[in-house]
């Protein structure tokens, strides 16, 4: 039987994350996560996007997850999150993509960490992009606010920066403070202010 031809997509996007570890986040380097769980979320702000002919461009999208050890460990809970303002069309597309249903990093990685999949929510998308200061507001659902890491002696703001050549989320991005982790969907409910956050760009595709 033939295997049925993929959708071609493409995404260049603005990120954010936050999660409960500590600042620059273990598992960037392959160690288990400070709290010995992980708990997070993440943003995606599509500049330019699209899944065969249908345009993503300007739309929204993100998660909420919580895996009860290191993520490649798997059995995690996701909720994910769709721009309110997305068509039907691009509504599917966007699912398509975050299921890894046409393939295509860094989502192929993921779906398989998940054992319980919640329903998709479908919510205004806030952004505020300004470097380390970023920030999004997901609905009533989900925040997330950026800031330096603050130098503990002099209080000032410290530029740091990851480089993860093998890294499947991104490849570099700005470590920051994340002064807002917060989500509110069903059992995924935590708070973890003034935790590990990274901003960077990103661009996808399969």
């Amino acid at each position: 039987m033939a295997t049925a031809t993929k959708v071609k997509w493409t995404i260049e996007a603005d990120y954010l994350q936050a999660c409960n570890c500590d600042y620059g986040c273990p598992c960037e380097f392959s160690a288990p996560p400070t709290n010995g769980d992980c708990q997070g979320v993440g943003a995606w702000k599509i500049n330019r996007g699209s899944f065969g002919e249908i345009s993503l461009d300007g739309l929204g999208f993100g998660f909420a997850a919580h895996w009860p050890e290191a993520i490649h460990k798997g059995n995690g809970t996701l909720c994910l999150f769709i721009d309110v303002k997305a068509s039907p069309r691009q509504r599917e597309a966007l699912m398509r993509i975050a299921s890894a249903q046409e393939g295509g990093m860094p989502f192929e990685i993921r779906v398989n960490t998940f054992s319980k999949v919640l329903e998709p929510q479908y919510v205004p998308f806030e952004f505020q992009m300004a470097g380390r200061n970023s920030s999004a507001k997901i609905g009533n659902a989900m925040s997330i606010a950026l800031e330096p890491i603050k130098n503990p002696v002099t209080g000032d703001p410290e530029s740091v920066r990851i480089e993860h050549a093998t890294g499947f989320i991104f490849k570099d991005a700005e470590c920051v403070s994340a002064k807002e982790c917060r989500v509110s969907a069903g059992e995924l409910n935590f708070s973890w202010p003034d935790k590990a956050g990274f901003v960077t760009k990103i661009k996808y595709g399969n």
